[in-house]
């Protein structure tokens, strides 16, 4: 998040250059901590490397759509509010987002005004993922404390070396969204550190190892050919 109090991180992804600065510029005057990306192929690399509270995603891209964008995400587990942005105005056209998994559709020209109320009704419904009053991070039945470096899950202390510390912060972080073998050995391990992608499975199987003590529930699943993610039983995050 940019410096200071932000309302939202917000994630913009329009190919249209001066679309795209205008609603950047916009909705940080708005208060919101904005990046953005002018393509979907950059877009689906940030939400993986820091996922945004809400993404406002165009449609009419050059290569995937927006619509397909969504949908991958959606396949993926992640459950990131997606407004969607469109000059297209059919009936069909509004389906076929909100099929694709989008959670609101606004049609072009638009008013600022009204994207920001849109965005602001968005972030309400977001159930909290999230750093509590103390910094902590609770994901599901998980406290991860960063400044303490300690685990807690269902009130029980879960004790992990600091690389293992690392690699469930990370899936915490982005959790619901499914993290590449590579994604993750360059956010926990760096690529410079001399280490192959089987690494991550073996840290894996540690945290499961002690994250599943006396039978509890799994929350680290394998995605087999793409790599892992972090799911709260129930699918809340």
């Amino acid at each position: 998040m940019a410096g200071g109090e932000a309302d939202g991180r917000v994630l913009v992804v329009d190919d249209d250059d001066t679309i795209r600065r205008s609603l950047e510029r916009g909705l940080r005057l708005s208060g919101f901590a904005v990046r953005s990306a002018a393509g979907e192929r950059a877009a689906l690399e940030l939400v993986a490397a820091e996922p945004p509270d809400v993404l406002v995603l165009d449609v009419s891209m050059p290569d995937l759509t927006g619509t397909e964008v969504c949908r991958r995400l959606r396949e993926q587990g992640s459950d990131i509010p997606v407004l969607m942005l469109s000059a297209l105005d059919e009936l069909a056209d509004r389906v076929a987002g909100l099929q694709a998994g989008a959670d609101d559709y606004l049609v072009k020209p638009f008013a600022l005004q009204e994207l920001e109320l849109r965005l602001r009704a968005l972030l309400r419904r977001r159930p909290a993922a999230d750093p509590v009053a103390d910094g902590a991070l609770r994901v599901g039945p998980l406290r991860i404390d960063p400044a303490t470096r300690e685990v807690h899950r269902d009130g029980r202390p879960v004790r992990l070396t600091r690389r293992e510390f690392e690699l469930l912060e990370h899936l915490a972080r982005n959790a619901g969204l499914v993290l590449t073998r590579d994604q993750l050995l360059d956010r926990v391990w760096g690529y410079d550190f001399d280490v192959r992608t089987d690494a991550v499975d073996t840290f894996v199987s540690y945290l499961r190892r002690k994250l599943e003590e006396g039978g509890r529930e799994r929350l680290i699943h394998t995605v087999r050919g793409v790599g892992f993610v972090l799911r709260v039983p129930g699918g809340a995050r």
